[in-house]
């Protein structure tokens, strides 16, 4: 829905080679590196995983970290507040967009 709406997806999974069509990075680390700024981290992870992709968002400077239904980490949610990003949680892109009319980057 994100790449279909025209944003640009950068993949991080150690263990793919590609995701979606596009090269996959092992870390966020290395995807900032190569790619530039990241303004949103979207987290696909369970709840008890996602506090260090949140400290890893964090720690490339990233704007946000958005993470997905069911993944609900407060902890996690207020260190990347007291850090400056925005947070969201328990939240999927594909329903918030339309909701809000969003349909691609301004």
């Amino acid at each position: 829905m994100l790449q279909s709406s025209g944003y640009t997806v950068i993949p991080v999974n150690p263990a793919c080679d590609e995701l979606l069509g596009v090269r996959c990075h092992p870390s966020l680390a290395e995807a900032a590196a190569e790619q530039g700024p990241i303004d949103v981290v979207d987290i696909f992870r369970r709840a008890d995983q996602a506090g260090r992709h949140v400290d890893e968002a964090i720690g490339i400077g990233a704007s946000a970290v958005w993470m997905q239904l069911g993944v609900i980490d407060e902890s996690a949610a207020s260190r990347a507040r007291a850090a400056g990003l925005d947070v969201v949680m328990d939240r999927c892109p594909a329903i918030e967009m339309p909701r809000l009319g969003i349909a691609g980057p301004a």
